[in-house]
């Protein structure tokens, strides 16, 4: 993928194959399982250029993810956030911690909470600590 990923001709392709893995995780499993693509596809587009489009449909596959059950390699996805943070996936974020769902409220808090901390690690550690209400003792 070097260069440019933003202008790259390739760029709508690793969009559709991640929204399909994000809507589709059953019938993305079933024909398209590859796990070590997902990470680097969602790896590379966290660290391109971010054009408007692009951010828009990246702060969507945020959304949809925070509102989902953890599927493998969906932490990598904070990284996307931190990409296109902003007031509009903050505002998306938020109204997911308010949601009925337990697992949003959950996953969309961890990523605000990570926004607002920069340079602490998305790691599993970090993650099985804020979880288990040790989020104090990661500062």
């Amino acid at each position: 993928m070097g260069g440019d990923l933003a202008t790259w001709p390739g760029l709508p392709y690793v969009l559709l194959f991640l929204e399909w893995e994000a809507k589709y995780p059953r019938e993305w499993t079933r024909h398209a399982k590859a796990w070590g693509t997902k990470e680097s596809l969602i790896r590379e587009v966290a660290r391109a250029r971010q054009e408007e489009a692009i951010k828009a449909k990246l702060t969507d596959l945020v959304e949809i993810v925070v509102h989902r059950a953890y599927r493998c390699k969906d932490r990598e996805y904070v990284r996307v956030a931190r990409a296109v943070d902003s007031a509009d996936l903050r505002g998306r974020l938020d109204r997911a911690v308010d949601s009925d769902s337990s697992w949003a409220r959950c996953h969309a808090g961890y990523v605000l909470w990570l926004l607002d901390r920069p340079d602490l690690p998305n790691t599993r550690h970090v993650w099985q600590t804020w979880v288990a209400g040790g989020a104090a003792a990661l500062m």
